[in-house]
């Protein structure tokens, strides 16, 4: 009996080992067939990347093959004697920039494998390929980066030009300096001032004046904050950064021309962009306004475009939510003047000789100091660009330009009416 049950009980433990190597049978082959699936779909995930990437770098070059069709027909209406519009213009210069890309991009589709080398050179010069291959991701990437370090950039600023400050012109009038007295002792008071008194105190400072006073790290915050390369001697940096201020300065003149309202919302992030005002979490709206703002205390007020620069980093930061218009900020700028300026000035009106030597003296150490950082590099650029008579050029070209179009007008009115009367 005992043998009996035994046997019984063995039988049952030999049933129970085979049901338990049945079910990691069954565990082992469920989980080798997930992995088959799993590969297939990693192959599958591998593949729709590839096409995906063919497809994005075939629709680009397609985009290419139109823009160069379309900027063919300006190129030959330019060449013809017309005018081309701000958009045509920006397409036009688009192309050209695209096409010169296209040159070193080419060299890694002609030599065998060196495609592989591609994506190391694309993070090495994001600008490597043409406009016509970015994909939206790296807009926003861009964007982003940029944000990032325009906010860096203008807490920078800020905080430099609470210790520097900026330095009035040598050439304003007894009255302009007594209403930047005015205007300070305002401020120093805990009151706002007018409008009026904001401008005529900003129109004191002159774009070549506040460049030539602005320190190294200055400079190198503000080519940063303007998306240029921050390298080179403090005359480069200048150089760079007049010679994007005079491109500006020719496109505020279009844009005016046009009208705000003709730029599409892409075009109006660009100019925005470009100018340095905020444009992420702004709607359309508002970016209109501030860019019609810039416009007018540019071109109407004669505000300097470096002044207004050194306004838009104000509308980065902590304190950003305080700054509502473009005249807080520049006011912003004006009230961060370091009580020394203040006293220059004051003192100014009183004639003192020994203070002007003081300035002079100050002048010179900069100077040295300039002079010492730049003793064995090689200038590369001739920094022969003068904004401030650009400005005002520009602003007496706008009257010439509007007269010239309507003396043009009238004369091609003229011509047909002869031609109408010697056909009657």
């Amino acid at each position: 009996m005992f043998v009996r049950l035994q046997s019984t009980n063995e039988k049952k433990e030999v049933e129970k080992t085979e049901k338990k190597l049945n079910d990691l049978d069954k565990n082992v082959a469920s989980a080798a067939k997930n992995k088959d699936l799993v590969k297939a779909d990693k192959k599958a995930s591998l593949w729709d990347k590839i096409k995906h990437e063919a497809q994005h770098y075939w629709d680009g070059t397609k985009l290419l093959g139109f823009e160069m069709k379309v900027s063919t027909k300006l190129l030959f209406k330019l060449v013809s004697g017309y005018g081309l519009s701000r958009r045509e213009s920006n397409q036009l210069q688009r192309t050209i920039v695209d096409v010169i890309r296209l040159v070193p991009f080419s060299m890694f589709v002609l030599i065998p494998f060196a495609e592989l080398l591609l994506p190391i050179a694309l993070k090495l010069f994001p600008n490597l390929l043409p406009s016509t291959y970015e994909s939206k991701q790296d807009r926003v990437k861009k964007r982003a980066k940029l944000s990032k370090t325009r906010v860096s950039a203008s807490e920078y600023i800020k905080k430099t030009m609470e210790e520097s400050g900026l330095k009035l012109s040598k050439k304003i009038t007894e009255a302009e300096k007594e209403a930047f007295v005015s205007f300070f002792h305002t401020i120093s008071m805990g009151k706002n001032p007018t409008r009026e008194h904001l401008i005529q105190v900003a129109r004191m400072f002159k774009n070549d004046q506040v460049l030539d006073n602005l320190s190294r790290p200055q400079l190198v915050a503000m080519t940063k904050y303007m998306s240029l390369r921050p390298f080179g001697t403090d005359s480069i940096l200048r150089y760079q950064i007049r010679h994007r201020l005079l491109n500006i300065i020719k496109d505020d003149k279009a844009i005016d021309y046009e009208g705000v309202d003709s730029l599409s919302v892409p075009e109006l992030h660009i100019a925005c962009s470009q100018r340095g005002i905020k444009t992420t979490d702004v709607s359309p709206g508002r970016l209109r306004e501030d860019l019609s703002t810039w416009l007018d205390l540019r071109l109407r007020q004669k505000i300097p475009s470096t002044l207004l620069i050194l306004s838009s980093t104000y509308t980065y930061g902590d304190n950003s939510h305080s700054i509502e218009t473009y005249y807080d900020a520049l006011l912003a700028v004006l009230s961060s003047i370091p009580d020394e300026v203040y006293n220059v000035a004051k003192l100014e009106l009183s004639d003192d000789s020994k203070l002007k030597l003081n300035m002079l003296k100050e002048q010179d150490e900069m100077i040295n100091e300039e002079n010492l950082r730049e003793k064995d590099t090689v200038n590369q650029v001739k920094d022969n660009i003068n904004l401030d008579e650009y400005e005002d050029a520009a602003g007496e070209g706008m009257k010439v330009e509007h007269e010239d179009a309507h003396a043009e007008e009238k004369s091609t009115k003229k011509h047909q009416d002869a031609k109408e009367e010697s056909k009657a």
